[in-house]
């Protein structure tokens, strides 16, 4: 096997297939999570004793320094869609990966991975894009050789995307169109994730480089909620939601996420979000083809998960239109 690689969230949707392509390129892999207990599948994913599972806080530096012992790489995947209890996005996203990279560079470990998004922007109105953009700095400033790595909207099984919406469609009698639905993405299938981390790991030159991963499309969210339509079978109306009244639902969403252990149906920092600007792959950014990985569609995987939530689930007839 070869050198140990540190992976911080490592049990997430995205960190799980990270592990897994880690452990497939060879790697011993140790998995840093706040609650082990609940991780105990991540040994599956190799071979006999290729992977750990240990606890770890980003917010707590020493318990940080525990996991990095030893390693020859780490890649912190620490992130929240939206904010509750102590799971704060300046606590995680800024101040997290700021002590991940102090800690790796005071540790000796060689190539860092900080994954971040498309649009982080120290300037934006959403707290989500300002607080990514602080982390990618912090994690410079720590450890000057670092890789980041911004994905769009990442597709898979296991996704808060299209399984939010198949869901949506399967209860409510509307989806809505936030800001009209015109905001675009260039969703990134998780597998593609992540094998471009561990070949990032894997290449020398990548060091230093930022790498801004999305699809081989770009869709707007309409479209988005038209394919979601298509391939659950389902006959919603598509109502458009003006950005005053998705602040409201934002304003309820927030107060949800304070009370319940729920992923709210939207914030108002996820208003923000759309409303700031496309999320695709900025013109002559490095990307998935600088990594020799072909992308994949999201209409090769999307219908592979979203047929549960059509009447009749797995049984049901295929929609007319669907992939």
């Amino acid at each position: 096997m070869q050198g140990l690689v540190t992976v911080f969230g490592g049990s997430g949707f995205v960190g799980s297939q990270v592990v897994r392509a880690l452990a497939k390129s060879g790697y011993r892999v140790r998995v840093a999570v706040r609650q082990p207990n609940l991780a105990y599948r991540m040994r599956m994913l190799g071979d006999v004793g290729q992977i750990e599972v240990i606890q770890a806080n980003v917010r707590n530096e020493a318990s940080v320094a525990r996991a990095l012992d030893g390693a020859e790489a780490a890649v912190n995947l620490v992130g929240v869609l939206w904010e509750s209890g102590r799971q704060q996005f300046q606590s995680l996203h800024a101040m997290g990966a700021k002590t991940v990279a102090e800690q790796a560079a005071a540790a000796g470990v060689k190539r860092l991975v900080q994954v971040s998004a498309i649009g982080a922007n120290a300037d934006s109105d959403a707290k989500y894009a300002r607080t990514k953009a602080e982390g990618e700095a912090a994690v410079r400033a720590a450890f000057p050789t670092a890789t980041i790595v911004r994905p769009s909207v990442v597709f898979g099984q296991e996704d808060k995307f299209f399984n939010k919406f198949g869901q949506l469609a399967a209860t409510a009698p509307a989806l809505p169109l936030v800001g009209g639905g015109a905001t675009k993405f260039q969703p990134v299938f998780v597998g593609d994730v992540a094998a471009a981390i561990a070949k990032i790991i894997a290449t020398p030159g990548a060091q230093g480089q930022t790498y801004e991963l999305g699809g081989p499309a770009v869709y707007t969210f309409k479209e988005l909620l038209e394919l979601v339509l298509t391939e659950t079978g389902r006959a919603r109306v598509l109502a458009p939601l003006p950005w005053p009244i998705a602040g409201l639902v934002g304003k309820l969403g927030d107060i949800q996420a304070s009370l319940l252990p729920l992923a709210p149906p939207l914030t108002t920092d996820q208003v923000a979000l759309l409303k700031a600007g496309d999320n695709v792959v900025a013109p002559g950014a490095k990307g998935l083809a600088d990594l020799g990985i072909v992308p994949t569609a999201v209409e090769a995987v999307v219908p592979s998960y979203l047929y549960r939530y059509r009447k009749g689930g797995q049984y049901a007839p295929t929609p007319a239109g669907a992939f």
